[in-house]
This record gives structure tokens, C-alpha cells and sequence, in this order.
């Protein structure tokens, strides 16, 4: 069978529901500050369930958020922190008795890049010299302690091209999300058709390793997988396990709160959806915001189950 890369589930939502703490703005990197030590522990909550990846908690460390909190200064020193306690992780996982683990064959960590300004927002995103300036110093900050740089929540054509160019200062290879419309998986959220992304392809504006989904309703991916499938590069997905994306949370400086979570999608339903996505030729999965360790869990299991390999 397949060897599947089993990536973690979300985490700034799984962090928002173990602090308890209200929401800010700031989300998942507020949480980092106030609670030392959480990020590591969802991280190993993660390798235990049997995620091969390692996504760092950097996904809302952005200068466009740090102002509005008056915490400009300690941009570098956040993605320090959210590198250390992946780092911290992935050796306490390897000092288990997992052999996998000891060899090196688990534990890799992608550098998470998320939205500039909002998510599911392309109307606010950043003109294109400004974006690229933005998403490289990102870049630069993760690529010492991290195997790859995964841009999340791609929401427009404009954004999939200015942080790939971007993301090229690492030196790493780079996997590019998208995130599509809810109730039509070839759409991006800007409206613009998924199939157009392969103009970026062609454009050599900093070619992905891998093309993926995330970010949205588990019942459109298929759709947006039948098209990424065509362009030539490993692929795959991740959804997130919200109800809808609110229209409260489409307005400035919003906070998770404006969401919900769904109730109905067990992990063992979300596993049925991941393996759906293998059978269609993926060959990386995970979870995204409001799928956790059980979820991931689920999917380890039910890969094992199916004769995959998890790599």
C-alpha cells in the first residue's frame, strides 16, 4: 500500500480549549505567552496519536497582529519560542521506546506560515511587494529549526503567489494550502477557480513539494483533491471541523469565540473522510482547526488498519 505523512491536527484551537482563557485576537500566540509549555505538550499529544509532523505555533505571528497587541518587539523571540517547544517535543518523543521515533523517521517539523492581516480574507491581504517582504522574514526566522515551510490557508491566487515567492528565503522546500469555499471545493475562498492555480505553477514563482487543501469543510475537499491531483505534485489535505465561518468572524480583529465547533464529526467520521482523500491519491493528512489527538488518533489506526505506512 501507500506510505501516507500523517501531519498533526490543529493546533491554536486545540490550545485555546486546554487554556480555558478567554480569546484574543492574538489566538493561539497569546496562549504561547500566558501558558509556557502548552504548545509542547499538545505537540506530544500529537506524536502519541500518531502524527509524523510537527506543525509550529506560528501560524498568527504576524507584525499586522503584534502592533495592534503593542508586541512588535518580540516578533523574532515568539517564533524562537514556538521552535523551541516543537524542538523540545519531537526529542522527548524520540527518547521514548518508539524505534520509528529513535531512527529519525518520526519527528520532522513544518514551519507554519498563516494569512497576513485575517484568515479568509483576500480582500485585506497585503499588496504583492509588501506580502513577499513579509512572508520572507517569516520564512527566515523558521528555516534553522524547521524540515519545511507549510504556507496555511491560502485564500487567493495574489496570496498563493506572493508566499510562495516569499517563502523561497528559507531554502527549504515549501508545501502550499489552500483554503477553498465551503459549499463548492473548486472555488478558493476569494472566488477564484482552484484549477487556476496551476497559472502560479507555470510562473515559477517559487514551485511547492506538495499542494494541499486545509481549512475547510472535510465535505469539499474531494472535489478540490480531484483537481490538485492533476498537477503533478504530492497532495493532500486537511479540514477543519467548524459549523460554518461566520460572518462575525469575517470582521476585523476577531476572535475564535465567533466560531463553532461541529458535533457530529467524530474522529472516527473524520477518518472515513481521510481515507477517502487516500483513495483518491493522497498522500499526506491531517487535521486542522477543531480536529485533536483523537481525531488524529482515528486516522493513524485506521491507515495502520488499511495496510498504509505512516512516514
Amino acid at each position: 500500500m501507500s506510505q501516507i505523512t500523517l501531519l498533526d491536527g490543529g493546533m491554536g484551537q486545540e490550545l485555546v480549549h486546554r487554556a480555558g482563557d478567554r480569546p484574543t485576537p492574538l489566538w493561539s500566540t497569546q496562549v504561547m505567552i500566558d501558558h509556557p509549555g502548552l504548545v509542547q505538550a499538545v505537540h506530544a499529544d500529537y506524536f502519541a496519536a500518531g502524527a509524523t509532523i510537527a506543525t509550529t505555533n506560528t501560524y498568527a505571528i504576524h507584525r499586522d497582529r503584534l502592533i495592534k497587541a503593542g508586541i512588535e518587539d518580540r516578533f523574532a523571540a515568539l517564533h524562537g519560542a514556538a521552535l523551541a517547544e516543537a524542538a523540545a517535543a519531537i526529542a522527548a518523543h524520540r527518547a521514548t521506546k518508539d524505534d520509528n521515533a529513535k531512527q529519525g523517521r518520526v519527528g520532522r517539523i513544518a514551519g507554519s506560515i498563516g494569512p497576513l492581516v485575517a484568515s479568509y480574507r483576500p480582500d485585506v491581504h497585503p499588496p504583492h511587494d509588501t506580502a513577499v517582504a513579509l512572508y520572507s522574514e517569516a520564512a527566515q526566522l523558521l528555516a534553522p529549526g524547521v524540515d519545511l515551510i507549510l504556507c496555511e490557508t491560502v485564500s487567493s491566487l495574489a496570496h498563493a503567489r506572493a508566499i510562495l515567492q516569499g517563502a523561497q528565503a528559507a531554502g527549504l522546500p515549501v508545501w502550499l494550502s489552500v483554503t477553498v469555499d465551503d459549499a463548492d471545493g473548486t472555488c478558493l475562498r476569494s472566488g477564484e477557480r482552484v484549477a487556476d492555480l496551476a497559472q502560479i505553477l507555470e510562473l515559477g514563482a517559487g514551485t511547492p513539494t506538495a499542494i494541499l487543501a486545509n481549512c475547510s469543510s472535510p465535505e469539499a475537499i474531494g472535489a478540490t483533491l480531484a483537481i490538485l491531483a492533476g498537477f503533478g505534485l504530492p497532495f493532500g489535505a486537511y479540514a477543519n471541523g467548524f459549523q460554518q465561518i461566520t460572518p462575525a468572524f469575517l470582521q476585523e480583529n476577531p476572535t475564535v469565540d465567533a466560531l463553532s465547533a461541529r458535533h457530529d464529526l467524530t474522529p472516527a467520521a473524520y477518518a472515513d473522510f481521510a481515507l477517502s482523500w487516500v483513495a483518491q491519491g493522497a498522500t499526506i493528512v491531517g487535521g486542522c482547526c477543531e480536529v485533536g489527538p483523537a481525531h488524529i488518533a482515528a486516522i493513524a489506526t485506521a491507515l495502520r488498519a488499511a495496510g498504509h505506512e505512516l512516514v
